[in-house]
């Protein structure tokens, strides 16, 4: 199976090194960074034009580039029948999405759009315990994620980052996208949004730092969700109140707690005392690798993707308009 990277930023890299330790897969990277042309001597084709590599005919490409060139990216190698994993988020606007969706649904591609929080255990432990329904009717849920963004990638300069640049699909509500996607992996779709957003810190970007939003879904399920760019220390957490209990989720220290009315106790279950983050992106690669030999749609499809980055952008025109903002 030949694969197509394109870009070799941070989770460029991190996709490439991921493949690297599964057999049987050609791999081929398509980046000016020049740190890539050290995989030369690991079997990695290097391509610096992307006109060059769609030459290759892949199978898969995996595509790792600026957020703003997601998508013409994609069209192009659609058109030459190449499977799709798309870096979250799908695309800084909603334009020509309905070209490329057009051109998959004829081809018959299979896709996926990288959200690897739903491959994270406790994200994973949270939807079961909420497909079995063992909180009962959900009332409310508090989901928060800020960290101070010079800290993400130590060594690297922050300002030339794709998440601190409007051009290229920067800015904090579609960079930590994550968030609103396990939450409508949760709960379905949004009926309606309202949203406050805006630049707060003295970081040097030229995007919104934080957003704080109200999302009511089709179910009357109502969600806060606060993000932000300036957190110190970090801050990851989704609490979830139902009938029956609540469920505290807390990614930096790894914990899951569940709280049971009936016995009024809470007990901490914890995830993975050595939590490697990496475990995520593998099994992220892998489960969509898999699906592409068995011909087997994914979760979190571009087409199911299209529909939460609607709630993404319902929350910038919120802010904007100063409106609710209803979606379809």
């Amino acid at each position: 199976m030949k694969i197509l990277i394109i870009g070799y930023g941070s989770i460029g890299k991190r996709h490439t090194n991921n493949l690297l330790n599964i057999n049987n897969l050609e791999i081929i990277v398509c980046s000016k960074n020049k740190e890539s042309f050290k995989l030369i001597k690991k079997g990695v084709k290097i391509f610096t034009s992307f006109e060059d590599a769609l030459k290759e005919k892949p199978d898969i490409s995996i595509i790792c580039n600026e957020t703003s060139f997601h998508i013409d990216t994609a069209i192009k190698l659609a058109k030459i029948n190449s499977h799709l994993f798309i870096e979250k988020p799908l695309s800084h606007s909603l334009d020509d999405m309905n070209k490329l969706l057009k051109i998959i649904k004829q081809k018959k591609l299979i896709t996926m759009v990288g959200c690897n929080m739903r491959f994270h255990d406790g994200i994973k432990s949270i939807k079961k315990f909420l497909d079995n329904n063992e909180l009962g009717q959900i009332f409310s849920v508090i989901a928060e994620n800020g960290s101070y963004m010079p800290d993400w990638h130590p060594g690297e300069n922050y300002q030339i980052s794709y998440a601190s640049n409007k051009k290229l699909g920067g800015g904090v509500v579609l960079t930590q996208i994550h968030e609103i996607d396990y939450l409508c992996w949760f709960f379905g779709k949004v009926s309606n949004v309202s949203s406050v957003s805006g630049k707060l810190s003295d970081l040097q970007l030229d995007v919104e730092d934080f957003s704080s939003s109200i999302l009511k879904f089709k179910n009357n399920i109502i969600a806060e969700l606060h993000l932000d760019y300036y957190q110190k220390p970090a801050v990851r957490t989704c609490k979830i109140m139902g009938k029956k209990g609540k469920i505290i989720w807390n990614y930096e220290n790894n914990h899951l707690q569940i709280f049971k009315n009936s016995t009024k106790n809470f007990s901490t279950k914890l995830i993975d005392k050595k939590f490697d983050r990496n475990k995520m992106y593998v099994e992220e690669l892998k489960y969509f690798l898999n699906c592409v030999k068995n011909k087997k749609n994914c979760m979190n499809s571009i087409i199911e993707a299209y529909e939460i980055q609607k709630v993404a952008f319902a929350m910038k025109n919120s802010s904007i308009t100063g409106k609710k903002i209803s979606l379809k």
